[in-house]
């Protein structure tokens, strides 16, 4: 839970996640630790929490205290969407929705980090704003959560065959793309065996 991240983007616009809660309704789970010196990231757990009072009884939002990486194997392989809204380009990379798509969880996330190469619209998720970053201001970032929750995720999960097709999408794309044999070859090629015969310098 760190300021990057933008945990409280989700809540840019209260009255609008109300609006979609009322005619399709969701719950959304956070979950996350913030470091015992990271100021800004304990105001956005307390944020999340002020949130959650503010839109009780209209839109359910739970906050999981003490993540540990049994909450998190519960997350990636029993969610329904998998939301991530990194300040583009400070996502490092993005394990977690990796794993959650290996479990069959499309991801909605900002292009950045692996989604850049993971994203297939509407195959193995969707994208928050755009690959450029032009449109990754908290408002029109928000804006574009919100709109494709409302008019394209939301209804596509009440399409029961349409939505699967999505998870088994995540599944064949990312899966053949984001493992530890990849990850084996790469560090073998690009920075193991290129050091070993490398000549020396001087």
């Amino acid at each position: 839970m760190t300021q990057y991240k933008r945990p409280e983007l989700f809540f840019d616009d209260l009255e609008r996640l109300k609006g979609i809660a009322a005619r399709q309704p969701f719950q959304a789970v956070f979950a996350g630790k913030a470091h015992p010196r990271d100021e800004s990231g304990k105001r956005a757990v307390e944020n999340l929490h002020r949130y959650a009072r503010e839109l009780a009884g209209r839109v359910t939002i739970a906050y999981l205290p003490d993540y540990t990486m049994a909450a998190a194997l519960a997350l990636v392989s029993g969610c329904d969407l998998w939301l991530n809204t990194p300040q583009p380009p400070l996502e490092a990379s993005g394990t977690s929705g990796m794993k959650a798509a290996l479990n069959g969880v499309p991801s909605l996330s900002v292009l950045d980090g692996w989604w850049l190469e993971g994203h297939i619209e509407g195959v193995t998720g969707w994208a928050i704003g755009n690959a450029e970053g032009t449109d990754s201001g908290t408002a029109s970032a928000a804006l574009s959560l919100y709109d494709k929750l409302e008019h394209v995720i939301l209804p596509l999960f009440n399409a029961r065959e349409r939505w699967i097709a999505v998870m088994k999408g995540a599944v064949a794309h990312n899966a053949s793309l984001f493992h530890s044999h990849r990850m084996m070859r790469r560090y073998a090629a690009e920075a193991y065996l290129v050091e070993v015969g490398r000549e020396p310098q001087g």
